[in-house]
């Protein structure tokens, strides 16, 4: 028989493929055994059933063939909840709790207290979520055009019981209500075509829909900027997370769409991830 511990050694292969290994055997085992992962250190000695066994080697297999820990499992955490995610969405990424983190701070700031809030390019519901739970007097709006991507945002959203958002099947702004909104956040694809990056980490199992754009990564971002005007309030803002790179060209495009107050923020990794941008019009 396979203890616990026995199986984590065995694991070690992943080494190969992931600078987190240790991490994702413990994460895939703890699945495989329908238990937390703290009863991993609790019970070390504890033997394996053969299914069990069994069901964690494919976890295994499929990590080593470079699938993310997160579409093996079904789940992701984000914010202070854990999302379900699935091959039809982006994995929600410690970088998008920037736009999160810098959204509440504005809106409370403003003592908007009944905001309007867009979410665009919904996917996984990632975003409209963590600000639906932050304030339940926030009303959201999640926009995707990705049938697939919006049913899993209405599963999560079903499953932290929010009934202050709802969800749009659409193209970015398509059919919303012209001045409206206090706020217009989006994730939108931001890779240019072609780069190597596609061929790295978890991105070669993610949509590319969601990740590349036209006219080196900034066609997406031209488009949310113009179409956000006619849909924001006098004085509302627009967050644009973007490519490192990007913080000068989505500067020029915000500015010349008649954007002012534009801000570039950092993520932890000191990287410009994230521009606001207030619209007076």
């Amino acid at each position: 028989m396979t203890t616990i511990q026995q199986a984590l050694e065995k694991a070690k292969t992943l080494q190969q493929v992931s600078a987190s290994a240790q991490l994702d055997a413990e994460l895939l085992l703890a699945s495989a055994i329908q238990q937390r992962r703290e009863y991993l250190f609790t019970w070390p000695e504890q033997t394996l059933s053969d299914a069990q066994l069994e069901l964690f080697a494919g976890f295994c297999r499929r990590r080593t063939r470079g699938e993310p820990v997160a579409y093996i499992l079904g789940r992701q955490a984000f914010w202070d909840f854990e999302l379900k995610v699935s091959p039809a969405v982006l994995i929600p990424r410690p970088e998008t709790e920037l736009l999160v983190e810098a959204a509440i701070a504005l809106l409370t700031d403003e003592g908007l207290t009944q905001a309007r809030i867009v979410d665009l390019g919904t996917g996984s519901g990632a975003i409209a979520l963590a600000l639906a739970v932050t304030n339940k007097h926030w009303q959201l709006t999640a926009v995707d055009n990705s049938e697939q991507a919006l049913a899993l945002a209405i599963e999560n959203a079903n499953a932290l019981k929010l009934t202050n958002i709802e969800f749009r099947h659409a193209s970015w702004c398509e059919g919303l209500a012209p001045k409206q909104f206090d706020l217009i956040a989006a994730n939108p694809p931001y890779v240019e075509e072609g780069d190597e990056h596609l061929r790295q980490g978890s991105l070669p199992f993610e949509p590319l829909s969601a990740l590349v754009a036209k006219d080196k990564g900034l066609a997406d971002i031209r488009d949310i900027a113009e179409q956000a005007k006619h849909c924001l309030k006098k004085d509302a803002w627009l967050f644009i997370e973007h490519g490192f790179a990007q913080k000068a060209a989505v500067e020029a495009i915000l500015r010349h769409g008649g954007y002012d107050n534009i801000e570039c923020l950092q993520d932890l990794a000191q990287l410009d991830r994230m521009t606001k941008a207030q619209f007076r019009f």
